[in-house]
Parts: C-alpha cells; structure tokens; sequence
C-alpha cells in the first residue's frame, strides 16, 4: 500500500480496512499500546508508515472528548525567575510525576507583574482542564479568572485562606516560630529578617511592622508573625527584597548591617536569599555563626552542602499532592486543605551570639 498524489490522505479508518482491523484497535495502536499485541503494533505502524499516515488528529481527538488533556500551572513570577528558583523547580518535578502517570500536559503561565488584562486574558483563554495556583497574592486577578471558569483548581502555599478552591501548603506560623524558638534558646534578643516580597509592585527596601502585617502574601507574613512568636515577641527588623535571588539575599544583608550593625542573626525566608546574605557575610569578613547567625527557608539541596540551618519542607511531594488534589477533584463534595510537615534543620550557620 503506497501514497501517491493527488489520492485521498490516509486516515485512521483506511489504515483500518487495509489491514482487516477495527477502528478501536488502531487507536490502542497510538492511544494504548500496552492493549494489543507487539505482532498487531508492528503491523499497523509499518503500514502507517508506508503510507504517510503519522496518528490520530490530537485536536480532533481532544474536541471530541471535550478534554484538553493539559493543565495550566500559574506561577507568581516571570518565567525565568520561576524556572531558576530551586523550591518551584522542585514543585514542578513533583506535579509533573503525577501529571504524567496520567498522561496529562503541562501548561506554564507566568502572573507576574505587570498585571494587566493581557495576562487575565491568559488565563481565560487557556486551552487547560484545569489549574494549579503557585504562591499568588490574595485578591489575584488571574485565581479570579479561573474560578469563574469553574475548572478544577488547587491553590499552592497561597492564598491560604481562600476557601473557594482545594489547597495544599505548610503551617508557616508555626515553623517560623520553631525556628524562633530554636534562636530564642541559643540567646539571640536582635534578629533581623531578609524576605521576598510583600507587595505587588516592585520594592526593595526596609518593611515596617505595618507594611508585613498587612502583606498580600500570606505566606511571607506568617513566617515573620511565627518567627516573633517563637522569640518571644522580640522586635524584628525586615528587609524586603522583590525577587528571590542570590543577588537580592546579598544586598539585603548589606542593607540590614548599615543600619543594625548590633545584629546578631538574620532569618531568611528563602534558602535562595540566604545563601546570599551568607556570600556577602564572608566578603564582609563576618564569621559564621560567630559574628552572625543566618538561617534560610525550605531546604533546598544547595542548603545541605554549605550548612544552612533551615527549615525543611517537601518541595517535591507537594507538588504531588497538588497534582493528586486536582485528579480527585470531581469526587470531592467541599474545597479541601491539606497541611504538610516540617521541620527544623539545625546545621553549622546557627550558634550563640557572641558574649
């Protein structure tokens, strides 16, 4: 059986009556190899392939299930910043474990500034079966958008108190204010705090009480609620960075020692940040944790090899989680909220103050 011009292009059901087969088994030939035969398989593609012929229409297929077979996952950042932190890298490897074993896409769709309609409009559009929601602040217009499209939807770490969408993150109140009381113990009373950022729009600088207690990312604004508990109610000082780098964590630690040089630790949310303040700690000729105590936030592999304390989280099987939150959706009556562990990693960057 050979294409020649001008003939009609081969099609699922000519392959079909070429080789005396239904329809049904030259789609499992394409759909679900493992239902026929490797005798039935290798007939139906050599055939295939001899005539021009490269599968079933995925579209076609899609429209008539009604299905996209692709789930859209919404981060807070521009792309390239999500793709280079190590907590969402890991988030990602979890979600996309799941996703595959049930033979889904992912769809990437950045919401990060600026926010405008273009990028509501993404959302909307979406070709998608449904979405997860990674660290968004509350009032998102682009979780708005999706839940007014009523698709499965699971939220990440935050927002955590919006209750119209299945939710899956940590207790961070309660595992910055461990890590509180582990520097509470060791004698530290002048703590400061390098944080990602609190608001929407662009701001590098000092946070005041009343710009993190009234931060739109609840994630951020627990772990500092936690960590003062956990000291006891010590004031903090925060510096805020807007993106969660290297870079950021470096120059925030600056910022913090010219204006509390009488710092004796400082915790960042993030390992990403603190592995920087660590950087620029050294150029500074501080030791640590003689001169100074910093502590990170996740756990992160980059952690472990330069000694972080931090507070560990499973990045990889929250993203699992999600993924499995979001396939069971349809069988679930309410929204759901599922918390995961945490704990306290002490390591070589945390000590006493010095006397």
């Amino acid at each position: 059986m050979t294409k020649t011009p001008g003939t009609t292009p081969p099609t699922l059901t000519s392959i079909a009556r070429s080789l005396g087969l239904s329809p049904a088994t030259i789609s499992n030939v394409y759909n679900h190899p493992e239902r026929v035969s490797d005798d039935v398989r290798n007939r139906v593609l050599a055939t295939a392939e001899a005539v021009g012929y490269a599968g079933p229409d995925a579209a076609a297929r899609r429209f008539r299930r009604g299905k996209s077979e692709t789930i859209g996952v919404v981060f807070t950042d521009e792309m390239p910043f999500a793709l280079a932190d190590p907590a969402s890298v890991a988030l990602l490897a979890g979600l996309s474990t799941t996703l595959q074993e049930a033979r889904l896409n992912l769809l990437l769709l950045p919401a990060g500034p600026p926010l405008d309609d273009s990028r509501v409009s993404n959302v909307m559009g979406a070709v998608v079966d449904g979405f997860v929601f990674y660290s968004v602040p509350e009032g998102d217009p682009h979780l708005s958008a999706a839940l007014r499209r009523q698709l499965p939807t699971v939220v990440v770490d935050e927002p955590r108190d919006d209750h119209t969408a299945d939710w899956v993150g940590l207790d961070d109140r309660a595992a910055a204010a461990e890590l509180g009381a582990h520097l509470a113990r060791l004698g530290h009373r002048k703590v400061g705090v390098i944080t990602s950022r609190l608001g929407r729009s662009r701001y590098n600088g000092p946070a005041d009480e009343e710009r993190w207690t009234q931060a739109v990312y609840s994630v951020q604004r627990n772990r500092i609620a936690g960590l003062r508990d956990g000291l006891g109610g010590v004031p903090l000082v925060v510096e805020e960075r807007f993106e969660n780098a290297v870079e950021s964590g470096a120059a925030a630690l600056q910022a913090l020692r010219q204006r509390h040089p009488d710092l004796t630790a400082v915790c960042c949310f993030g390992d990403v940040l603190a592995i920087g303040a660590l950087e620029a700690a050294r150029r500074q000729g501080l030791s640590v944790p003689g001169d100074l105590t910093i502590t990170g936030f996740d756990d992160i592999p980059e952690a472990g090899r330069v000694g972080l304390t931090t507070v560990s989280q499973p990045l990889v099987d929250k993203g699992r989680i999600a993924g499995e939150m979001l396939l069971s959706r349809a069988l679930a009556d309410a929204p759901r909220r599922r918390f995961l562990p945490t704990s306290l990693e002490v390591r070589a960057t945390s000590g006493p103050p010095r006397a």
